[in-house]
């Protein structure tokens, strides 16, 4: 099977707004929904799961990067907002992405910050691909609450 077919994400609709989103075997399914008036809000709706998948693949590359020099962040969240908007035809977008990653630790404590800081958005495949077509702010706190990118 190649990496893309074992990648493929298959959803069927339940009722309503609501669709089954079944991503292979051994991955739990999730149910995925429109917020009222359309759905009943019962999951996660598609924008929330791009914001999550942006903020998932580039909180992921930065602990790969971090951890390629042996160094651990503690606790790292992240928090992905999107920037609504209309277009040319009123049609509502997602005009942004602003993603707010928090390190458990100070940088002062992490080796390598600099270098890692400098590329790990380069390996995010999600947030890059994306980033084609919907600009992506990237902000990184450390645990003592310093900004130290973006």
């Amino acid at each position: 099977m190649s990496s893309e077919s074992s990648k493929a994400v298959t959803i069927t609709r339940q009722s309503g707004y609501q669709f089954l989103v079944d991503f292979g075997p051994d991955i739990p399914t999730l149910l995925a929904d429109e917020p009222s008036p359309l759905g009943q809000g019962a999951g996660p709706a598609p924008d929330h799961m791009l914001l999550a998948a942006v903020a998932n693949c580039l909180s992921a590359s930065l602990l790969f990067a971090l951890q390629k020099f042996k160094q651990d962040p503690g606790a790292l969240k992240a928090t992905a907002t999107p920037v609504m908007g209309r277009n040319e035809a009123k049609r509502l977008r997602i005009e942004r992405i602003d993603v707010a990653i928090e390190l458990g630790r100070p940088a002062a404590e992490l080796e390598h910050i600099d270098r890692v800081l400098a590329q790990f958005e380069d390996f995010c495949t999600v947030s890059m691909s994306v980033r084609q077509g919907i600009p992506i702010g990237v902000r990184v706190q450390d645990g003592a609450g310093a900004v130290i990118k973006g």
